[in-house]
């Protein structure tokens, strides 16, 4: 049991400690918030689109893309962002509600999703990390951001569309899902450098997360404000999407154990971009992601210890 434990915090608590390396170098100055920036928007436009491309064009489509899956982790995001905007709109109005209910169904699952799951599942976690970024980008950044918009109307959704069209993430799943479908192999040189580039996006990802946290204030009354979003966040969705997937829709353990620990991520820092552009809670979705991301340091291992993934590596 010991030896289980020290094994999985072993692989989770080093991909955590590159955030805390982020978040070290910005809070004493030794990097400026424009360079935490330009690592980040490396990470996002070039050396996380080249990792999932290759692994999604690597299998064929059938082993990538499970429609249970799918709908079942698409429902229990759409379940708990309801759930937590309800519970806060006797308290705030729709736009802060709508805000703190995408905090909690947002996870990071395009930073944290490569350099967790991976290790745990191997290649074939590779499909639900694209299924889980399909889930909660695609629908609940879009959900949420009509939800945020004052007097939203046709403009916003227009707006939020051409984001989501446009996004490199997104762009890169499809195109790999496509060749996978296809069956077509991508060439030796293209592979070697997608390979290469993408061994860059969690390192950098993690690194810029680390310092976007650093630039966070916040206080005992954020704290208690956000805390119920952080439990929905890391107890609630993970247990909601087991519950989904494994005793309802009765899915193979590796897609159950991938689902799990996709939903314990902690909240996603577009949360807090979402939330500051819209000028909705924007104080109390940043605690959210702060301390989200702080207990799932020791949450995330420990949750990964009680479902018993396949470990990939000692």
């Amino acid at each position: 049991m010991v030896a289980g434990v020290i094994a999985f915090l072993a692989i989770c608590l080093p991909i955590f400690a590159v955030i805390g390396v982020g978040w070290f170098a910005a809070w004493r100055g030794l990097i400026q918030p424009a360079m935490v920036d330009a690592v980040g928007s490396f990470s996002f436009l070039f050396a996380l689109p080249a990792l999932l491309l290759r692994l999604m064009a690597a299998q064929p489509l059938g082993r990538s893309f499970e429609p249970g899956f799918f709908l079942g982790y698409l429902g229990a995001c759409l379940g708990i962002f309801a759930l937590v905007m309800l519970a806060a709109l006797p308290f705030r109005r729709r736009g802060p509600a709508a805000a703190i209910g995408a905090a909690a169904a947002m996870g990071n699952v395009g930073y944290l999703g490569p350099p967790l799951i991976l290790p745990l599942l191997g290649e074939q976690g590779a499909g639900p990390i694209a299924m889980s970024i399909m889930s909660e980008v695609a629908v609940v950044l879009a959900l949420g951001s009509v939800l945020m918009a004052p007097g939203a109307g046709f403009r916003t959704m227009g707006r939020v569309l051409r984001i989501l069209v446009f996004n490199p993430v997104l762009l890169s799943i499809t195109g790999g899902a496509l060749l996978g479908a296809a069956g077509i192999p991508l060439p030796g040189p293209v592979e070697r450098f997608l390979g290469f580039l993408g061994g860059a996006a969690g390192p950098t990802a993690l690194f810029a997360l680390g310092g976007t946290l650093a630039r966070l204030r916040i206080d005992r009354r954020l704290l208690a404000a956000a805390s119920g979003a952080v439990v929905a966040k890391l107890l609630l969705y993970p247990l909601l999407v087991w519950l989904v997937l494994g005793q309802v829709l009765g899915l193979a353990p590796v897609w159950v154990q991938a689902g799990v620990l996709l939903a314990a991520m902690p909240t996603a820092t577009n949360a807090f971009v979402m939330a500051q552009r819209n000028q909705a809670a924007t104080e109390e979705v940043s605690a959210v992601v702060l301390f989200s991301t702080l207990i799932a340091a020791l949450a995330f291992p420990a949750t990964a210890w009680l479902i018993a993934p396949p470990v990939a590596v000692p």
